[in-house]
C-alpha cells in the first residue's frame, strides 16, 4: 500500500510540475525571456518577473503612478535595472493585457474594502 510518503507521490508531484511548466511555456513571450507567467490567487494567469515573483503590474504602477524610474523601483526591489527595464519594456508589448490585470486588481480591491 501506498502512503503519502511512499513512491507514488513523487511521480504525481513530478507530473503536475510538468503540466504546470507546459501552460505556462504556452503563455511566456520569447521576446522576454525574464518574464514568465504564473496562476493568481484567482487562478488567472499573471505575468512575473522570473526568480522573484514580482508582477510586472506592480513595476508599470510604480513607474505610471508614482513616477518611479527603472533605477529607484530596482533600488526597491533589489533587482537589476535591466530586468526592471524588461518589464516596462514587456508592458509597452502588452499593455492592454496589464492594463486589464490592474484594473481587475483596482476593482478587486474597492470591492474588499467597500464590504469590510
Amino acid at each position: 500500500m501506498y502512503t503519502t510518503t511512499g513512491c507514488i507521490v513523487q511521480p504525481v508531484v513530478w507530473s503536475v510540475s510538468e503540466k504546470v511548466s507546459q501552460l505556462n511555456a504556452v503563455l511566456d513571450d520569447p521576446a522576454f525571456p525574464r518574464v514568465t507567467y504564473r496562476r493568481g490567487s484567482s487562478g488567472v494567469p499573471v505575468p512575473v518577473l522570473a526568480g522573484s515573483g514580482i508582477r510586472v503590474q506592480a513595476i508599470v504602477i510604480a513607474n505610471q503612478k508614482w513616477h518611479e524610474s527603472a533605477d529607484e523601483i530596482a533600488a526597491q526591489y533589489e533587482l537589476p535595472v535591466r530586468l526592471i527595464e524588461e518589464a516596462l519594456n514587456f508592458y509597452q508589448e502588452h499593455q492592454a493585457e496589464i492594463d486589464h490585470l490592474i484594473q481587475i486588481d483596482t476593482h478587486t480591491t474597492s470591492t474588499k474594502f467597500c464590504n469590510d
